[in-house]
């Protein structure tokens, strides 16, 4: 560029500032936008790690994959029970995250590609980092708590306020002829055995875990169409909230009046029935 293009364009510049049609903005302003646009990235890429981390947690220590061992049969409930709120604050904080880096000055220097390769390797060492410190399972025990429950519980474990209408977890209480009560964190629940007939010799044990896929008859009673015995750790969240609900095992027992299958309260799941007691 010449030295008369150059003068040309600065007196351009010069007359659209006093005119009043350009206006000059003060260098902090500049300063404060690039560090808005940098908190807002840090904000983003550490919420992206945080619910990577919430999103693995979950998969590893509630029932979500528990269902897939039934094949077709728990694909129904491994949907119902996927935690997908998780996973959408977690694409939101990946793309809010990529924006940022669009609209800064490093994004002119080097192609996007690059930028978002490294931001997703960074968000998954980072997520890493979480796992390590056990930042999810501090924030599984804060959402128990009632605020904890309003912001997290639904991120922590999504189904674990409503009872599901294509799979069922939990411990046996009670085991009667073509059924069982299982203790859930959302209450007691009965399974319905009479479209899976149990082989010969098979027998469920009080006390222990079973997960059922199915469908739902009603709020409490679940049809069962697959079920099996699980080790209570193969679903820690679900183990843990059994236990706070119901406190430590103490098998139910019919009645006095030697009715099978009353020991299940419609309501809420917490008080017996009148016609129960609960053996020590």
């Amino acid at each position: 560029m010449n030295d008369n293009n150059k003068t040309k364009i600065e007196e351009k510049v010069m007359a659209e500032i006093e005119s009043g049609r350009v206006k000059l903005r003060s260098k902090y302003i500049f300063l404060a936008e690039k560090l808005g646009l940098g908190s807002a990235f840090a904000l983003s890429v550490i919420l992206a790690a945080l619910f990577l981390n919430l999103f693995f947690f979950y998969l590893k220590a509630s029932d979500n994959l528990v269902y897939l061992s039934f094949g077709n049969f728990g694909f129904l409930a491994f949907l119902e029970s996927f935690p997908y709120l998780t996973v959408a604050v977690l694409i939101v904080m990946i793309l809010a995250a990529g924006a940022i880096i669009k609209k800064s000055d490093f994004a002119y220097k080097r192609p996007f590609g690059y930028f978002a390769v490294g931001l997703i390797a960074f968000v998954m060492l980072s997520g890493i980092m979480f796992a390590y410190a056990g930042v999810a399972e501090r924030i599984e025990r804060f959402s128990r708590s009632g605020s904890g429950r309003i912001f997290f519980r639904s991120f922590v474990c999504p189904h674990c306020e409503t009872k599901m209408d294509n799979g069922a977890l939990g411990r046996t209480v009670e085991v009667g002829d073509g059924y069982l009560i299982i203790q859930t964190p959302r209450g007691m629940e009965k399974l319905d055995l009479k479209d899976f007939p149990l082989p010969e010799n098979f027998n469920f044990e009080v006390g222990q875990f079973v997960a059922a896929v199915g469908e739902r008859e009603d709020e409490n009673v679940f049809r069962v169409i697959r079920i099996r015995a699980i080790n209570e750790d193969e679903a820690p969240i679900i183990k843990e909230g059994v236990h706070l609900r119901f406190g430590p095992f103490a098998p139910m027992m019919p009645g006095r009046d030697g009715r099978a299958g009353q020991c299940f309260n419609s309501r809420n799941g917490i008080d017996l029935p009148q016609n129960c007691e609960v053996n020590p």
